[in-house]
């Protein structure tokens, strides 16, 4: 394993979630725009991962770790100015599953983001929106009949379990906003 490249995949992607907390505890997100300073980050973070792969290949656990694979995927999902390499990234990561190199869930969230990036109905229901009353909604779903199915091939727990985590957290999330 190289720890070393580890270090800084891990690295890459808390300054990513610190990003993203700055950015939500000041207000200035969820907003309608991609915020400058986070498209930035995730550029300058996609660069550094295009660095890796065209030296190493896709970052998966052999490589780097079961962490640092993770936050190789993060980079990848958050680089929504650059789906290109979304796409290309996703090739990757589907060999990389082949070869139990990257966890199949990180694969479905990728797919599906790349799908609901470009107007079509996602595969896997990662992805979620919310209802007018601010509940999560999944995106549309192409053959919502076997989405299970093709959910449980990857590791993931049914569509209707995950609803069900996502709307208890957004309960709980509320009654911690009214209990202040």
């Amino acid at each position: 394993m190289d720890s070393e490249l580890a270090k800084q995949l891990i690295g890459m992607a808390e300054e990513d979630q610190r990003q993203l907390k700055r950015l939500f505890e000041s207000g200035e997100l969820p907003s309608e725009h991609y915020h400058p300073a986070m498209q930035s980050l995730h550029e300058k973070n996609v660069a550094s991962l295009k660095s890796i792969i065209d030296k190493h290949g896709w970052p998966g656990i052999s490589l780097v770790g079961p962490d640092a694979a993770k936050a190789a995927w993060l980079i990848t999902q958050h680089s929504v100015s650059n789906t290109q390499f979304m796409s290309d990234a996703a090739l990757l990561m589907s060999n990389a599953h082949a070869n139990d190199d990257i966890e199949g869930w990180q694969l479905a969230f990728l797919e599906d983001r790349l799908q609901t990036l470009s107007g079509k109905d996602q595969i896997y229901g990662t992805q979620f929106d919310v209802d007018a009353d601010g509940w999560p909604i999944p995106f549309p779903i192409a053959d919502p009949e076997g989405v299970d199915k093709r959910r449980r091939a990857l590791g993931l727990n049914t569509l209707e379990e995950r609803l069900q985590e996502m709307v208890s957290a957004e309960r709980r999330r509320r009654e911690q906003e009214s209990s202040s």
